[in-house]
């Protein structure tokens, strides 16, 4: 004779696994859901001194011409991110000091 206990562990199971793929879709919506933008007035943005607009930079000490965080070894072009902004994207546009040459 089947246990009860057994039988009832199985029922969950199944259910379990019947529903997964509802579950895992709803992750994966938000997992890749846009970033927001990172506001140039937030702390870190400022202490980068990150604008979204490269040409707005050129007065600074480190901007050198041409740079901006599309070509920047830091930027995810896919995603529009920089993990120096952590959870933001940022404008391709855009420049921080702490740009570095894509190689």
């Amino acid at each position: 004779m089947i246990d009860t206990t057994r039988r009832s562990m199985l029922k969950k199971g199944m259910f379990g696994l019947a529903v997964l793929p509802f579950g895992m879709g709803a992750l994966t919506q938000s997992a890749f859901a846009a970033l927001p933008m990172l506001d140039p007035s937030a702390p870190n943005a400022k202490a980068l001194a990150y604008t979204p607009d490269a040409s707005t930079a050129a007065s600074h000490a480190a901007f050198k011409a041409g740079s901006n965080c599309a070509n920047c070894q830091l930027f995810n072009a896919s995603t529009g991110a920089c993990p120096l902004f952590g959870g933001h994207a940022v404008e391709p546009e855009g420049w921080c000091q702490a740009w570095v040459k894509k190689a």
